[in-house]
């Protein structure tokens, strides 16, 4: 055989059909949510939901009287990852000092997936 007839003929790529109608998986979306204590005040709330979760005051003061009345709300939703810094974050916020006597414990938080639509 000369190298001119290994040059010259067709190239045949085989795909494989699982690979190519295989979808990547996203991750389900997550809610952070707060709970309702009789500690800590409305204005400790309102300011941690503006700086934690970027909420304007009119958002903030909302989601807050939700959390009073209701006790609980879902205060940020994303993914997985950045819900579990908001979380830490919320922890971490440090003392409530708008209290009579300064609030020293985190507010309560959790974070649950939600349904898949």
């Amino acid at each position: 055989m000369s190298e001119s007839n290994l040059t010259d003929e067709p190239v045949v790529v085989v795909k494989d059909k699982k690979q190519s109608l295989t979808k990547p998986k996203t991750q389900p979306p997550y809610a952070v949510i707060i709970h309702n204590d009789e500690s800590h005040t409305l204005l400790y709330v309102i300011e941690l939901l503006q700086r934690v979760c970027g909420h304007s005051r009119p958002n903030a003061v909302e989601l807050t009287y939700s959390v009073h009345l209701v006790g609980q709300a879902t205060v940020w939703t994303g993914n997985l990852e950045v819900a579990e810094l908001k979380r830490d974050q919320i922890r971490g916020f440090g003392p409530d000092f708008y209290a009579e006597r300064p609030v020293r414990f985190p507010l309560g938080v959790t974070i649950e997936p939600l349904p898949s639509g």
